[in-house]
């Protein structure tokens, strides 16, 4: 397993005599300082230079002898909207893989926030959730203090085309507004941010790839709001030097989506014996990557991406409505019957497709393919009715209207 983030400094030979100091008898001075400040370091309680005031030995030294010993600090990441598909799906993702990193879920549980998505990191002392929104700049001031957070990375949004064109007031409050609030936090607190953004602030493409360079072309209100707060993360950026970043994804698919959306959406409805919708002829096209990619991705970004800049997550997956329709019939044995032609949505982009490159050439790149990701989501589906039948039922909607109770109040104290 990698360690992220990885230390830069090597081991010298210069370095041996603190090393003598640190291994000899419990009674010496050295052996007990080092001991508290190995402590603290490991828990993330102190720096590296505060360790060397502790200990009286040069920074360089001790972060040599801390990575010698396989002493990595703890990083904790502040994730906002952590309840939702893809924000809890990449914290299970690095609790797992990182032993040392420590997440502090904040989220305000609107109607696609759903906590059984982390069930089983909810006994993980390394996770922590906190009900909040994005909007409330004190609460959030709270947290991080509170938490010494280390990093940023935001998920929070309002996703669905159809209800911003119903109603685009949540989109601009939490899109935009949203987003200018967290850009004002972690410039205070001089945090590194990566802003969770899409390929439809490009608009539509018919041929070629949208690069980053691309100029935003937005055509319904969803994407007009995910476009402004990439302007801002821009303007922030070149104004403040805030360590912010931001990726634009292509269509994410996995378990524990919402079924609001057009494959879990798909798959509840003919697995329920229903007709689903597909709009025009079902040829718009979409690009498609599974959800722990879309994590990986992330997880690189932050390793090696840098502030300012922009970053393209696909994979090339590209498919139509119509295939992802039929794709679907066919593993859960229906036919045509079951399809059901509606008019055009509004705003809806005929093709989107992104040019990753740069990531590539990084080192970074898919490994799910698009068959098997359909499989096991078709099959998750299948199997985890308890997950999604609440939500149809509205019984999950009633629970978020319940006050939710922690270890910790909704102001980060400990209750």
């Amino acid at each position: 397993m990698d360690n992220f983030p990885t230390f830069n400094i090597k081991y010298t030979i210069d370095n041996a005599n603190i090393f003598t100091e640190m291994q000899s008898s419990p009674n010496n001075q050295y052996n007990t300082k080092v001991e508290l400040a190995t402590r603290l370091f490991s828990n993330g309680a102190i720096s590296v230079e505060e360790a060397s005031h502790i200990t009286g030995h040069h920074p360089q030294q001790l972060k040599s002898y801390f990575e010698s010993n396989g002493i990595i600090p703890k990083k904790r990441i502040l994730v906002c909207g952590g309840a939702g598909f893809m924000g809890s799906y990449f914290i299970k993702y690095m609790l797992k893989k990182h032993p040392h990193i420590w997440i502090v879920n904040y989220d305000k549980l609107s109607y696609a926030g759903n906590l059984n998505n982390l069930n089983e990191t909810e006994t993980d002392e390394r996770y922590t959730f906190i009900r909040g929104d994005i909007t409330d700049k004190e609460h959030l001031e709270k947290i991080i203090q509170r938490f010494k957070i280390d990093y940023l990375v935001n998920f929070a949004a309002e996703s669905h085309v159809d209800r911003s064109i119903l109603k685009a007031t949540d989109f601009i409050k939490s899109n935009i507004e949203g987003v200018h609030i967290l850009l004002e936090v972690v410039t205070q607190f001089k945090i590194p941010f990566i802003q969770i953004s899409t390929d439809e602030v490009f608009g539509e493409v018919e041929n070629g790839k949208f690069t980053e360079e691309h100029p935003f072309r937005p055509n319904n209100p969803y994407s007009a709001s995910k476009a402004a707060g990439d302007l801002l993360c821009r303007a922030y950026y070149v104004t403040h030097q805030t360590p912010v970043i931001v990726t634009h994804s292509c269509n994410v698919m996995g378990s524990h989506q919402f079924p609001e959306k057009l494959i879990p959406g798909f798959i509840i409805r003919l697995l329920n014996s229903q007709k689903v919708t597909v709009h025009g002829d079902g040829r718009n096209i979409r690009e498609w990557i599974y959800v722990e990619d879309h994590s990986r991705a992330i997880e690189f970004i932050m390793k090696n991406g840098l502030p300012g800049r922009v970053y393209n997550i696909g994979t090339g997956y590209e498919k139509s409505n119509m295939e992802i329709t039929e794709l679907i019939l066919d593993k859960l044995g229906k036919n045509r019957t079951f399809v059901d032609y509606v008019p055009q949505r509004k705003g809806n982009d005929w093709r989107y497709a992104l040019d990753t490159s740069r990531l590539n050439e990084m080192g970074w790149k898919p490994v799910f393919a698009f068959d098997d990701s359909l499989n096991y989501i078709v099959n998750w589906y299948a199997n985890n009715k308890w997950w999604w039948e609440p939500i149809l039922s509205g019984e999950h909607e009633q629970k978020l209207k319940k006050p939710y109770h922690s270890a910790y109040r909704e102001d980060g104290e400990i209750a």
